[in-house]
């Protein structure tokens, strides 16, 4: 047989594209900003993980030229060899000292730091415990390490507590959740989940990556939003959202950072963070040590478009509907009405993420809307209201046209 032959057969991508409402793949053709020039019009971006708007922000953007300048393009090599920078070392550093853990290590991505946490913590005999609805990269992760992994429902503590119960007393355990859940915005209930951890003898992690300048004192995260940072073990987090740049980290104990530093295949294996996206994240981790106000207008701004849209009529998830977060689900349910709505909301000059299944479960079908911190020019918060209004209203006219008879049918945007 032609291991080739699935790549021949008929997919469902190529059915979206005949369809015309594949929603993928869409050219930028700017910067990454509230507005943006995207496949030769300028569209509103209510799609992007710019949480803090640091993009293009002049200081950010002027550390990562110079970082070109000093350094050149790449470093050639991984850290474990000739691939470390003194703008690495600086970047821990800071990193640590930010949020109060002493152990830092910095990868590639994202995704290639969950993966490379986890497979180097997790041996043979131990126990990974995930929520269902935990990030992709985390389940690579698990499936990466030699350990055996056991599964709870979303945010259900009872199962939670079984799956714990399950694990032998010779065996290490690790709990590992988001902290900002990526599709839903909901925030995990980190304190009873630390409070079951010290019960059964477990290690807690939390993937911060839609955390980290967005909850917690100053932008620090979901342990600090609870106020629990001494009772969760390990953070990870990514550069690619609010530090507007690319790539990941783990924080945790400077024995535990350094076991991993050392045991890590995607870590010792894969060339280091390259020069202008070290620069641009410790510029940008900087600018929100100076600007502590930003992560709480980007909360208030949250709140303020959570309102808006339900007394609009817009459902959002029960657990989702008082977190301030920037990631507000909107769900439409069926997949190809959907496509139609994301499609209709593009054509009119609006970008929104439809997210469809395996990312969620089958039948909830949702636009994940994403905001950004939005200043006007004179930074107040009048000014960041002002921008939540026009740009939710615009998606909610859109939203309600697609009830109309340019789709030929009622799209169902509710679900009672």
């Amino acid at each position: 047989m032609d291991i080739f032959a699935k790549c021949y057969e008929p997919s469902l991508a190529g059915e979206l594209k005949e369809k015309g409402v594949y929603p993928y793949f869409h050219a930028l053709q700017s910067r990454q900003d509230v507005e943006v020039m995207m496949e030769g019009k300028r569209r509103i971006m209510l799609g992007s993980n710019n949480y803090l708007g640091l993009t293009t922000d002049p200081e950010v953007v002027e550390a990562g030229i110079r970082a070109l300048e000093q350094y050149g393009t790449g470093c050639s090599g991984s850290r474990f060899l000739n691939g470390t920078l003194q703008m690495h070392l600086e970047l821990e550093e800071e990193l640590g000292r930010f949020l109060r853990k002493p152990g830092i290590v910095t990868f590639g991505t994202g995704f290639q730091s969950n993966v490379g946490i986890i497979s180097a913590l997790v041996g043979r005999h131990d126990y990974v415990i995930c929520d269902r609805e935990n990030h992709a990269s985390i389940y690579a992760g698990c499936q990466l390490s030699y350990g055996k992994m056991l599964r709870y429902r979303h945010s259900d503590m009872a199962e939670l507590e079984k799956c714990l119960q399950k694990v032998p007393e010779t065996a290490g355990a690790l709990i590992v959740t988001d902290g900002v859940f990526s599709m839903g915005g909901d925030i995990a209930r980190l304190p009873e989940i630390c409070a079951l951890a010290k019960k059964y003898g477990a290690r807690v992690m939390v993937d911060d990556a839609h955390g980290l300048g967005v909850l917690g004192q100053g932008g620090r995260g979901t342990a600090s939003y609870f106020g629990l940072e001494d009772q969760v073990d390990i953070y990870m987090g990514t550069f690619s959202k609010s530090l507007a740049s690319l790539g990941g980290y783990m924080a945790a104990s400077e024995e535990v950072a350094d076991f991993v530093r050392h045991a890590s295949r995607p870590f010792i294996f894969s060339a280091s963070i390259p020069p202008a996206n070290c620069a641009t994240a410790l510029a940008a981790l900087r600018h929100l040590e100076q600007h502590p106000e930003l992560p709480e207008r980007l909360r208030e701004l949250s709140l303020y478009a959570r309102k808006g849209m339900t007394d609009r009529g817009l459902k959002i998830r029960e657990s989702a509907l008082t977190a301030p977060t920037p990631i507000i689900p909107i769900y439409t349910y069926e997949t190809y009405h959907t496509l139609e709505v994301a499609r209709e909301i593009y054509d009119r000059g609006v970008y929104v993420n439809p997210t469809l299944p395996p990312a969620t479960p089958e039948g909830e079908a949702l636009l994940r809307r994403q905001l950004e911190e939005l200043l006007g020019d004179t930074g107040t918060a009048e000014n960041v209201r002002i921008d939540a209004v026009e740009q939710g209203s615009w998606l909610l006219v859109t939203l309600r046209a697609e009830c109309l008879e340019e789709i030929g049918r009622e799209v169902p945007l509710t679900k009672e």
